[in-house]
């Protein structure tokens, strides 16, 4: 149980991470290049100032789930760690 709580508490994690500094080194070569970034379209446009739009607005369910997901393992490790082993 402790193994199964530890993958659940890090693997989320470690995804949700990835996903943001991927989209993170879009934005900067973006604004290196002297344009903005539209955080809905994904893309860098050189015309409009574009709004910022939250990390967790536009990807709730992965930000969501990964966090439930972590939680849940938590939860198992302090299962795993305060159970007899057999």
């Amino acid at each position: 149980m402790l193994r199964w709580g530890l993958v659940l508490l890090i693997a989320p994690l470690l995804l949700l991470m990835g996903v943001y500094w991927h989209e993170f080194g879009s934005v900067n070569e973006c604004i290196l290049q002297g344009g903005q970034y539209d955080y809905q379209l994904h893309e860098c446009t050189f015309a409009v100032t574009m709004p910022f739009v939250p990390f967790a607005e536009r990807y709730p369910l992965l930000v969501n789930l990964s966090m439930l997901a972590a939680l849940a393992g938590f939860v198992l490790c302090l299962i795993g760690l305060y159970s007899r082993r057999r």
